[in-house]
This record gives C-alpha cells, sequence and structure tokens, in this order.
C-alpha cells in the first residue's frame, strides 16, 4: 500500500485482462511519491463482458482517471461520454480522465508517445520521408496515425493479415501520406481485384519490399516477436536491408534489447526499445487526470529498476 494512505486518498487506476504484467502503478506511485500527491494508483483485472459494470463502478465511485490496456482499449469507447480526435483516428483510448468535472473523457496519448521517444532518440526524426512499420494491430494504429498526422509522406504497412493492413491504409491515405501494404514472409505486395480501384501504393504494382526497408529512414517493429519469454524469435525481414542511418525501434521492452534489436545495432543502425514510449505515454496520460505535470526522471528511474 502507498505509505499514508488515507480516507482523502485519490484513487487512480489501469484497467486490462489480464493485468499483472503492467508496470503502471509502478511508474505513477513513483510520480506521486516524488509530487507528495496524496494519490494511489493500482491495477484492476477487468474482463471485457464486465466492462459496463466497471465504468459504471468508476463514475459511482469518483475515480479520478487512470488508464486502459489489451484487451479493452476498443471495447471501453462506447461506454465513455466521448473520446478526443486522436482517440477517434486510432480507433482505441488508452487514458480516462474527468472533463467538465463530470463527463468521462477518453483520449490516446501512445501515438504522441512514440513521437516523443522519437524525438529524444532522432531529434530529426520526421525529416524521415518513409518509415516501415511491423505489424497492423493497436500499437501499429497508433504509430502510424502519429506519424502521418506529423506530416511522414510514406507508409509501409507489413502484417500478415493483409485485410487488417488494408483496413489501416485506408485510414492513413485520408490523413494524406503515401501507404504501402505488403505481407509477410516474402514481401508481397496486396493483390486487388483488376476492377477495384487501386490507390497509390497499394496496388500490386510499385516498389517491393526491399526496396522500401532500404529508403526508409525509420523501421518500427509493433508486433510481440521476440517478447519474454520468447526471445529468439525475430519479424521474419531481411535484417541484411538494414544499413546504417536507419533508427530501428522495437516497441517490445522485455526483454530490454530484442533480438531484432540486437541484430539491427549490428547493421549500424541507431536503436530504441519500447520503454521510452512507455515513459512517454504514461507522462503524457498523467498530465491528462493528474492536471499536473509528471516528474519525468522518478518515472523513468522506478521503469528501469523494474525492466
Amino acid at each position: 500500500m502507498q505509505p499514508g494512505v488515507k480516507g482523502t486518498t485519490k484513487v487512480f487506476a489501469v484497467l486490462g485482462h489480464p493485468i499483472g504484467h503492467t508496470l503502471s502503478p509502478v511508474m505513477y506511485n513513483a510520480a506521486f511519491r516524488e509530487l507528495k500527491m496524496n494519490s494511489i494508483y493500482v491495477a484492476l483485472d477487468v474482463e471485457k463482458d464486465r466492462l459496463e459494470e466497471a465504468v459504471k463502478g468508476i463514475k459511482a465511485l469518483g475515480m479520478q482517471g487512470g488508464n486502459v490496456t489489451i484487451p479493452l482499449k476498443e471495447a471501453i469507447i462506447p461506454y465513455l461520454d466521448g473520446i478526443t480526435e486522436e482517440a477517434r483516428l486510432i480507433g482505441a483510448v488508452n487514458t480516462f480522465y474527468w472533463k467538465e468535472g463530470e463527463k468521462l473523457w477518453g483520449d490516446n496519448t501512445d501515438g504522441a508517445g512514440f513521437l516523443a521517444a522519437g524525438r529524444k532518440a532522432e531529434p530529426q526524426l520526421l525529416r524521415e520521408k518513409s518509415a516501415v512499420i511491423l505489424g497492423a494491430g493497436g500499437a501499429a494504429r497508433a504509430v502510424a496515425v502519429a506519424l502521418a498526422r506529423a506530416g511522414m509522406g510514406e507508409l509501409t504497412l507489413v502484417n500478415r493479415n493483409l485485410e487488417k493492413a488494408v483496413t489501416l491504409a485506408e485510414q492513413l491515405e485520408k490523413l494524406g501520406a503515401k501507404v504501402y501494404v505488403r505481407s509477410w514472409p516474402k514481401g508481397e505486395a496486396v493483390k486487388r481485384a483488376a476492377t477495384e480501384e487501386k490507390p497509390t501504393g497499394r496496388s500490386e504494382t510499385g516498389a517491393d519490399l526491399e526496396e522500401l526497408v532500404k529508403r526508409s529512414g525509420l523501421v518500427v517493429n509493433t508486433t510481440p516477436l521476440g517478447m519474454a519469454p520468447h526471445e529468439e524469435a525475430c519479424p521474419p525481414l531481411d535484417l541484411a536491408l538494414l544499413h546504417p542511418g536507419q533508427l530501428v525501434v522495437d516497441l517490445i521492452y522485455r526483454p530490454k534489447e530484442t533480438l531484432f534489436l540486437r541484430q539491427a545495432k549490428a547493421r549500424g543502425c541507431r536503436v530504441m526499445n519500447g520503454l521510452p514510449m512507455l515513459l512517454e505515454q504514461g507522462v503524457l496520460s498523467f498530465q491528462r487526470w493528474a492536471g499536473t505535470d509528471a516528474p519525468v526522471e522518478a518515472m523513468w528511474k522506478e521503469l528501469e529498476r523494474w525492466v
């Protein structure tokens, strides 16, 4: 229990299932201690079919705000009073807070957290003209939408489920990005019906995956391949395509250095794991529901101690 917890202590929480792995309580309780705030942050195991009840409970109990993780990021949206434009574009919520004192609002800080972390690793990040994103799930959506909104002109999505990737590509094109979709493991282009309209970059013609990877300044793995306890796994990308000058990011932070990052580093690439993004999205979430700036250094030190 957080030292000094009493009847006036404000309660914040992260909702998810399973939830035992989360580092959110570690990070946020460190922030509360640093700022001497009379607050506590807990993890609540909530299954999807009990989510509506859980949100009603949050409102009834006056919980101050918090976060949402897998598998509830999309499912929570109907039970909130509103969501931000960022959350709408990503199609998921990772933080909730009170707006105007009476409306429980949802936001998504994952994409902005990725950009903040990426800019610290590479200040000229957005001067890159193209990026390759491995995966097309929720994390990929957050990263891709953030890059497109920030002006990244060309994005390549590589995923086994092409339908999922094409759906994301269509959304990104509306944001002004030129999007290529390629499949695992051979980098085949999406096959579309001859009579169907073929938006630029997503037809069966155009650059192959090898060319797209070589000319990209940023490569991001958003898949779980390489996550503990399966550290021997690696995205099925020809790593010989990676080269010095590229920033290679793996959103995994356990282990701190995946096989993918080790091999990218051996190719001369700059590398970043997922811990800085976890921190930065957490900093932005903290600002939403705590209403004050987060103690970044204290949060980072505690995260590093636990990973």
